[in-house]
C-alpha cells in the first residue's frame, strides 16, 4: 500500500493472521472481529496461512496456503439439485487445475475446502469425496444464493489489471499561477462581451451585461453547493468549459435581439416585436443548447480526466443559460420595451431596424392610398 500508515496495519495483521505459529493463529482466532473493516482485504499473502471470517461475518476459518489460483476455474453455474431439494453449484476447472484439485481432494476427503475472495470465505463445503472432474458445491442454497455464489466464482476469478488513465503532478505555485491565468482569461473575454454589446446594442447592452453578470453571480454558489456536496472542485478544465459558456450565453442573446431587428424590419414596433421575436427565438435559442448540452454529457460520459471536468462545467453552464435566457433576459426585454428610454431607436441600437420598419409602413400606407384612389 502507498498509504504509510495502511502499509503499517497490514504488516501488524499478517504478523498476527497469517504467522504459521498455531499459538499466534490460535490467538488471532479468538481476536479477529468480524465485524469491523479487514486491513487485509485484497492485501493477503496467498502463500502463507490466514485466519479469516466468512462474507456474512458469522463464522471464522483458519486457512492454509493457497493450493489453486481463481483463474484455474473454467466455469461456474448455478442449477437445480438433480438428486435432492434446492440449488448447487457446479464447478469446471482447466487442465492443471482439474488434476491439483483431484489430488487435493484425493487426500483431503472428510475436511472443509474454502473458496476465498479479497481474503474473505465465500463458500467452505466439506469433501465427501475424490473429484477429478466436475465439481458440485452443495448446501441449502435458494437460487438467488447459487447463482450469487457461482457469480463470486466465475468473475472473482478473472485476472483483472488497472492501469492510470491519467496522472499529473503540480507544483502548489504552477498551479495557483495557471488557475490565475485562466481566469483572467475569462475576465478578459467577459469584458469583450460586454464592450462588444455596449458599442453594438447600445441601452440593450446594458440587459446583456446584467444578464451575464446575475449568470456568474449564479455560477459562485452553485460551485459552492457543488464543492459541498460532491466533492467538486475548479480546475483549469472547469475555467475552460465557463470561457468557452460566456460565448453560448452571448449567442442566446444576440439570437434574441437580431430576432427583434428582424421583427422591426418587418414594420412593427419595437414592444410588438417582442412577443413575437422572442417566440421565434426561443426555438433556435433551445435546439441550440440542448446540442451542446448533448455534447458535453456525452464526453462526460466518453472522456476521463480533466476533460470530464470540463464536460461537466459545460454542460453545467448550459443549463444556467436556459434559466437566465428565459427567467431574466426575456423580462427584462418585455420591461424595456414598456420604457420610452429603452424604446427610443437612437439608444437602444434598433435605429436601423426601425427605419427600416418605418420605410415599409410608409411604402404600404402609400400602396394603400393609391389602390383607393384608383
Amino acid at each position: 500500500p502507498a498509504d504509510p500508515r495502511l502499509a503499517a496495519e497490514v504488516d501488524a495483521a499478517r504478523q498476527m493472521r497469517q504467522s504459521t505459529d498455531p499459538t499466534v493463529q490460535e490467538t488471532a482466532l479468538l481476536t479477529l472481529d468480524c465485524a469491523t473493516r479487514d486491513p487485509l482485504r485484497g492485501y493477503d499473502d496467498p502463500t502463507r496461512p490466514l485466519v479469516a471470517c466468512n462474507q456474512d461475518g458469522t463464522e471464522k476459518y483458519v486457512l492454509g496456503p493457497a493450493f489453486l489460483e481463481g483463474t484455474e476455474i473454467a466455469s461456474a453455474q448455478a442449477q437445480q439439485n438433480t438428486t435432492g431439494v434446492g440449488w448447487v453449484v457446479s464447478l469446471t476447472f482447466e487442465a492443471q487445475g482439474a488434476q491439483t484439485w483431484g489430488e487435493y481432494t484425493t487426500n483431503n476427503v472428510g475436511k472443509l475446502v474454502a473458496f476465498t475472495l479479497d481474503g474473505e470465505v465465500v463458500s467452505a463445503p466439506r469433501i465427501n469425496q475424490p473429484i477429478f472432474g466436475a465439481t458440485q458445491i452443495e448446501g441449502q442454497f435458494n437460487q438467488e444464493e447459487a447463482e450469487q455464489l457461482a457469480g463470486v466464482l466465475r468473475y472473482g476469478s478473472l485476472p483483472l489489471s488497472f492501469e492510470s488513465s491519467e496522472a499529473q503532478t503540480v507544483s502548489a505555485t504552477l498551479g495557483l499561477a495557471s488557475l490565475e491565468a485562466g481566469l483572467i482569461a475569462g475576465g478578459v473575454g467577459l469584458a469583450l462581451v460586454f464592450i462588444y454589446g455596449l458599442f453594438y446594442y447600445r441601452v440593450l447592452g446594458l440587459l446583456l451585461v446584467l444578464s451575464l453578470a446575475l449568470s456568474a453571480a449564479i455560477v459562485y454558489p452553485v460551485l459552492v453547493l457543488l464543492g459541498r456536496w460532491i466533492g467538486f472542485t475548479l480546475d483549469l478544465a472547469g475555467v475552460a468549459g465557463f470561457i468557452l459558456a460566456i460565448g453560448i450565453t452571448a449567442d442566446s442573446f444576440i439570437i434574441f435581439f437580431e430576432r427583434l431587428k428582424d421583427e422591426m424590419r418587418e414594420g412593427r414596433t419595437f414592444r410588438s416585436a417582442v412577443p413575437r421575436g422572442w417566440v421565434r427565438a426561443r426555438r433556435t435559442i433551445l435546439s441550440a443548447d440542448a446540442v451542446s448540452f448533448l455534447c458535453s454529457a456525452v464526453l462526460y460520459l466518453l472522456a476521463v480526466g480533466q476533460v470530464r471536468g470540463f464536460a461537466f462545467t459545460l454542460g453545467l453552464s448550459t443549463v444556467l443559460d436556459l434559466i437566465v435566457v428565459f427567467l431574466v433576459t426575456h423580462p427584462l426585454v418585455s420591461l424595456a420595451a414598456k420604457s420610452r428610454v429603452f424604446s427610443s431607436p437612437g439608444l437602444s441600437g434598433l435605429g436601423e431596424a426601425a427605419r427600416a420598419g418605418a420605410a415599409r409602413r410608409r411604402a404600404t400606407a402609400a400602396a394603400a392610398g393609391r389602390s383607393k384612389g384608383a
